[in-house]
């Protein structure tokens, strides 16, 4: 039984279909982006060296239509209150969230909504939300694709994965992200179905 889902979701450009680390893509639908490498889905058992992944981003950065653009505070500023406005209005329950410079997670409780419909959402509003603070041009696309939804079905996964969203920023030298959409996860788990 599926108790939350994992969200993640990266911002245009910062993660391709035939990324050297290998992706969740199964095609490569653009010719220029073809051409930087070969397809390999699913994360690869062993991952390539520095060298090989900055070549590739610079190769990537070339061809690619739209700039590549990492999230700025004032970003960050703007998706969080974007993505708080999209989750209060469904009333899902959030507990964590990090906005990476390049990528987003979220964690959020089993709903009547499917994960995808969730990123589905919450993309279309932060990138609208930029669009109209001037942040990016009307032709970007932000974000990189649908995202990926891994499903949680144990209290000690949710446990784990909150601890993981968390640390995130940190790992990196962020400060910690507290947001008002985050609830504390209290051990939530639905009740069985009889």
């Amino acid at each position: 039984m599926v108790v939350g889902h994992h969200l993640i979701w990266t911002a245009y450009g910062w993660w391709l279909p035939n990324d050297p680390r290998g992706s969740t893509s199964r095609e490569v639908r653009v010719e220029r982006i073809a051409e930087l490498g070969e397809l390999h889905h699913g994360r690869k058992e062993r991952q390539p060296q520095s060298e090989e992944l900055r070549r590739f981003s610079r190769d990537a950065r070339e061809a690619l239509k739209h700039s590549l653009v990492k999230f700025d505070e004032e970003d960050v500023r703007i998706i969080a209150e974007s993505l708080g406005r999209t989750i209060r209005e469904p009333n899902w329950t959030c507990y964590a969230c990090a906005i990476m410079p390049d990528h987003v997670h979220a964690l959020i409780r089993r709903h009547r909504d499917r994960g995808e419909q969730m990123i589905e959402l919450m993309q279309q509003a932060t990138r609208q939300a930029l669009v109209t603070a001037q942040r990016r041009d009307e032709t970007h696309p932000v974000w990189g694709g649908p995202g990926w939804d891994v499903f949680l079905n144990a209290r000690k996964d949710m446990e784990r994965i909150v601890e993981y969203v968390r640390a995130n920023p940190t790992k990196i030298g962020l400060p910690e992200q507290r947001w008002p959409f985050v609830k504390e996860y209290d051990g939530w788990l639905p009740r069985p179905s009889f």
